[in-house]
């Protein structure tokens, strides 16, 4: 007997809310099991499997199955968007909107425009730049080299995303400048360290996010997506050390000769600010709403503080997942007491913790020729990006979130 087969809105619905997420930067695990659990809700018999570039929907029993591709480039994390896809699958699947008008809804979601003008964009990046510089153990000299690094690399990113042709170039164009600009600010204001100012002018383009992503989505075997993801964060690695190296060869024409020194010490009020001033400029650049700046800045203060105590306790390396474990702990609470997706305060603050510049200083040594001190401190980042995954693990067993996001 044949089956009748599924109801058009109900799948179109289904694959629009699925090419959204992913385009906004749903790791595959929980991008196949919101998509499921939509299905299911809507009578559909489905089966999905996503990757960092693609989507597979199969609806219809195994031997009438009609199964469609969707081709999808990865995208920007956008969580005021998934906040607003969440509720919208809600709302379908309590009933209160049909399919059609939910997937109406997702092309509206999709059209509006940016949530943020370029002006405090481009702030942002200069706040993370100096909040990450002062975290890293700068000075007032290497905050402020790095925030003008970061304002240019921003700018340069808003120009990249205008041309599809020159988007790819990013990262080495970036590393290059911030190389470059931070041996030539060493020769004119210095004495500044070289190093604070390259990471902190590149933090927000470090791929540690993305790495543990990929390790989560391997712990959660989620072979391929995972697969795929590490080889693009490792990637990016090569990108940015690449144009690091360039740019300090280039920026040794530069007449003048470098001046470094020591890094004079700040007092200890200037780290939470730094720390604020980090959680906010990515906070905005993540594009979250302002509602929820505040559940931000407390999840990502915990994350921090949990992360030094761990490292007293712990070592360096596994304290990350002490901060982990808390920051998990704590964005699932709030998750089902806002219902809301336990994303939105977990991913900026989260960003504290990643491992991202544990991962370039290993580039740094590689192309410098020191091998041991190169896989030593990618050892280190490895250790540093599977301690978070376990502790983001141990925080969804002990508390399971309300939602999947």
């Amino acid at each position: 007997m044949l089956q009748p087969p599924p109801p058009v809105p109900a799948v179109s619905f289904t694959l629009r809310l699925g090419q959204a997420l992913h385009r906004y930067g749903t790791p595959a695990h929980q991008l196949e099991e919101q998509m499921r659990l939509v299905a299911q809700r809507l009578g559909l018999e489905a089966r999905f499997f996503s990757t960092p570039t693609s989507i597979f929907a199969s609806f219809g029993p195994p031997e009438a199955l009609q199964t469609s591709l969707i081709r999808v480039e990865p995208g920007e994390m956008d969580l005021g968007r998934l906040a607003r896809l969440d509720a919208l699958a809600d709302s379908v699947i309590r009933g209160e909107l049909s399919p059609e008008e939910g997937a109406e809804h997702v092309e509206s979601i999709l059209a509006e425009p940016p949530r943020h003008g370029s002006p405090l964009l481009l702030l942002c990046w200069a706040l993370a730049a100096v909040g990450g510089a002062r975290l890293f153990g700068g000075g007032p000299r290497e905050m402020g080299v790095a925030a003008l690094i970061s304002l240019l690399i921003g700018g340069l990113d808003l120009w990249t995303r205008r041309q599809s042709s020159t988007m790819w170039v990013l990262e080495p164009v970036a590393a290059i400048l911030s190389s470059a600009l931070a041996v030539i600010a060493a020769s004119l204001v210095g004495p500044l360290s070289v190093q604070i100012v390259t990471l902190a002018g590149l933090i927000v383009l470090l791929p540690g996010l993305s790495l543990t992503v990929a390790l989560n989505e391997l712990a959660t075997r989620n072979l391929i997506s995972g697969t795929s993801r590490l080889t693009g964060a490792a990637l990016v690695f090569l990108e940015l050390g690449f144009g690091v190296a360039l740019g300090s060869r280039l920026a040794e024409w530069f007449p003048l000769p470098a001046k470094l020194g020591p890094v004079p010490d700040l007092p200890g009020w200037t780290e939470p600010l730094a720390l604020v001033s980090m959680l906010f400029g990515v906070s905005v650049l993540f594009r979250a709403r302002p509602q929820d700046w505040g559940w931000i800045g407390v999840a990502g203060t915990l994350a921090y503080v949990g992360s030094r105590l761990g490292s007293e306790v712990l070592g360096t390396q596994l304290g990350a997942f002490v901060g982990a474990l808390i920051v998990g702990l704590v964005t699932n609470l709030l998750a089902r007491v806002r219902n809301r997706p336990a994303v939105i305060t977990l991913v900026p603050a989260i960003m504290v913790l990643v491992p991202g510049s544990i991962g370039f200083r290993s580039m740094e040594s590689l192309l410098a020729r020191d091998v041991l001190a190169g896989v030593d401190t990618a050892f280190s980042m490895l250790m540093v990006a599977v301690a978070l995954v376990a502790g983001l693990l141990f925080a969804n067993a002990l508390v399971q979130p309300r939602k999947v996001l």
